[in-house]
């Protein structure tokens, strides 16, 4: 197990940090046992697609996906979400980036909202940390304040052996970077336009944090084909988007949970 690493005492006033710095942490948000079977889920999913890497476990998986379905609507996720969105909430996209020891890409420095059909882009990200997240073993970093800059165009980097071979054609200077370091149930909350990236992963230790992706049901989904694939009701009214059902527990088809029948 990786050694303990301190933590920087932030964050006490998080909607602040958030609207001064365009991020914020709430800490110890999920239990250790539903973080364990997160851990398992992602080793299970690696297991079903051999031919997705760690970073590759993507939005178009979830809608089909019980336990999936079941961790991204987590009451406490929510209560987390609603302080940003509001209470009328859906997922629009969610993904694991489990960053493997040693092999663990980069994630290029970007603004999420510069690729989103999103109208309006009214969207918040909720970075769930399933491993210890260090800057060791590429934890996520943030230019404090950017949010406050408008959405920049982007550009292809084939070149950069990264996650995503785009990134941000705006500048970065990166000794104002901060590093985030998250212990396993912990949830970063950042803002569409903030500029945000990591580093490789060289250390032996994965880095694996699940982001969900959250937004009022008054924003509209605007891609074709319409339901998005990993558009789903979570809580409140319904707004302006179409759905996908929630996915029924199969077993043997699925990975068992906890409370897996309720989903039968």
């Amino acid at each position: 197990m990786q050694a303990p690493t301190d933590r920087p005492a932030f964050d006490a006033d998080p909607m602040r940090r958030y609207e001064t710095d365009g991020y914020a942490i709430f800490r110890n948000v999920l239990d250790a046992e539903l973080i364990e079977e997160a851990d398992r889920h992602v080793r299970w999913l690696q297991e079903r697609h051999p031919d997705r890497t760690g970073e590759d476990l993507s939005h178009d998986l979830v809608a089909k996906d019980p336990f999936w379905v079941r961790l991204v609507s987590d009451d406490r996720l929510l209560d987390v979400a609603q302080r940003f969105v509001g209470p009328d909430i859906a997922l629009f996209a969610s993904a694991y980036i489990s960053k493997p020891p040693f092999t663990g890409k980069p994630v290029l420095w970007h603004q999420d909202g510069a690729f989103w059909p999103l109208d309006p882009m009214r969207v918040v990200t909720l970075w769930l940390a399933v491993d210890r997240s260090t800057p060791e073993n590429g934890c996520l970093r943030v230019i404090p304040g950017s949010h406050k800059e408008v959405l920049h165009e982007v550009r292809e980097r084939g070149d950069a052996g990264a996650v995503f071979g785009v990134e941000s054609a705006a500048g970065v200077d990166e000794s104002e970077a901060a590093d985030l370091v998250l212990e396993p149930g912990d949830v970063e909350v950042h803002h569409p336009n903030i500029m945000h990236g990591s580093e490789a992963n060289d250390s032996p230790y994965r880095r694996c944090g699940l982001t969900i992706r959250y937004i009022p049901t008054s924003t509209r989904i605007i891609e074709e084909p319409l339901p998005y694939p990993s558009a789903l009701l979570l809580r409140g009214e319904p707004g302006v988007n179409e759905y996908q059902p929630r996915p029924r527990y199969v077993e043997g088809l699925h990975m068992p949970f906890r409370g897996c029948e309720d989903w039968a």
